[in-house]
């Protein structure tokens, strides 16, 4: 199993043709550098498909995810990138709203 500790929403989109390299290239240029066990997660224009790169400590993994019906939700473009929740990150994946998980989500008042 792959260790994540935290997980990153660029709000740029990603050229889903982009391997390692050049995911790689985005996340130093985005981020300022991949921290180990740490995620990234990018999506193509129509946010039907998606991408997570993770630094594992030693490597890198690149993960490709694709809806055959909808889209992913996402942040509006221009929007600053956002830190994920475990559970927020478990939903996007999932193609749920993941902006209604986690304390975000939450319901403080009746």
């Amino acid at each position: 199993m792959i260790r994540i500790d935290a997980a990153w929403l660029a709000t740029t989109p990603l050229d889903m043709r982009a391997g390692t390299d050049t995911a790689l290239a985005r996340v130093i240029a985005t981020f300022g550098a991949a921290q180990p066990h740490h995620a990234y997660v990018f999506a193509n224009q129509r946010a039907n498909r998606l991408k997570v790169l993770v630094h594992d400590g030693v490597g890198l993994w690149l993960a490709a995810r694709r809806l055959h019906q909808g889209k992913f939700v996402w942040a509006p473009a221009g929007s600053p990138n956002v830190a994920l929740e475990h559970a927020q990150l478990n939903a996007l994946v999932l193609g749920l709203p993941w902006q209604r998980v986690g304390s975000q989500g939450a319901i403080t008042v009746v």
